[in-house]
């Protein structure tokens, strides 16, 4: 049975073998840290070809993006992590992280190897801590994506996106895209309005409180991903009369998924195997992500499907350099 319960830091650390990386490499690797090589040009970090830099350890710890509550979670890839442990031999844990830093900088410093990063950690987590998504969530016609949506209240007294100005936006986290990067855009090239000088910008941390924020009034607006609000409204913690969409945005890529770069070849060929042979029907992730009508999980490139979140991360002029 999968040990899927909390543990903090320190514990996971425990668990783990060593796994910072030699010293830099004088190899091909675009806006990867210095600590990683992309040879074959593919924008992701390159399994090590020393020996000695790679690991095979007898836990592997497994991180889902922080949205909502992590007991949720915990309880949704119960049955995908026990099926993981089937097919890789390997004791797995769930690791309820609290923010989009704090799971980068855990894979960065080897304390986790499997991870379900969100739309706008992505490109940090691949540049910077050695990600290797393959894969996301899909309906089972193949289709995949959320939008970004722009909500406010009833009583807000805010009907267009422009009676924002003046008020309040809250966003999630300065990593998130649709919670931060993708509106921060839209609002300058489509509206000409920029945080700090049209509106005052308040970060909520997480997509739930930020539509909670709306639905209890705390907030007059707020930039959420519309996949988490849909979720919200099934399980009733929010219900459609208390929000207002004001905006939607094109579809985006959702939570890409993967391994840490220097876990043994085999053991990443193991992982990936198992995301693709999994079967969803009747488990917790099928009754979690049905919701999104979600199904399977399909094979993706970071290079190809996240080239969108990469533009506007340039638009935004933001830096994949380690911090």
């Amino acid at each position: 049975m999968t040990k899927a319960y909390l543990i903090g830091t320190a514990a996971i650390a425990a668990l783990t073998l060593g796994a910072l990386p030699a010293a830099a490499q004088d190899c091909p690797r675009g806006d990867l840290d210095e600590r990683y090589c992309d040879a074959d040009g593919d924008l992701i970090a390159d399994i090590p070809t020393d020996a000695s830099a790679l690991v095979d350890p007898d836990t592997l710890i497994f991180a889902y993006t922080p949205v909502e509550d992590p007991a949720v979670y915990e309880t949704a890839w119960s049955d995908f992590l026990a099926y993981l442990e089937e097919q890789t031999g390997k004791d797995v844990v769930f690791f309820p992280v609290q923010n989009n830093a704090a799971q980068i900088e855990a894979m960065r410093s080897g304390r986790l190897h499997i991870a379900g990063f969100n739309t706008g950690s992505n490109p940090l987590a691949v540049n910077c801590a050695g990600f290797r998504p393959f894969t996301i969530m899909a309906g089972e016609d193949g289709s995949f994506g959320y939008e970004m949506e722009i909500i406010t209240h009833p009583e807000s007294g805010i009907e267009s996106v422009e009676d924002i100005a003046g008020g309040t936006l809250a966003f999630t986290s300065e990593t998130s895209n649709s919670g931060f990067k993708a509106p921060s855009a839209i609002l300058a090239s489509e509206f000409g309005m920029t945080a700090g000088e049209d509106f005052e910008p308040a970060f909520s941390g997480k997509h739930d409180n930020s539509i909670l924020g709306v639905a209890n009034k705390d907030y007059p607006a707020a930039a959420i991903a519309n996949s988490v609000k849909q979720r919200m409204l099934e399980r009733e913690v929010i219900s459609e009369d208390q929000l207002v969409t004001i905006y939607t945005s094109q579809t985006f890529p959702t939570t890409g998924y993967g391994t840490a770069h220097n876990l043994t070849p085999e053991l990443q060929q193991s992982i990936r195997d198992a995301f693709f042979s999994f079967d969803w029907e009747g488990t917790s992730l099928e009754e979690e992500f049905s919701k999104n009508g979600e199904a399977q999980f399909l094979e993706m490139t970071y290079q190809d499907f996240w080239s969108v979140i990469r533009t506007i991360d340039e638009a935004n002029g933001v830096s994949y350099a380690c911090s």
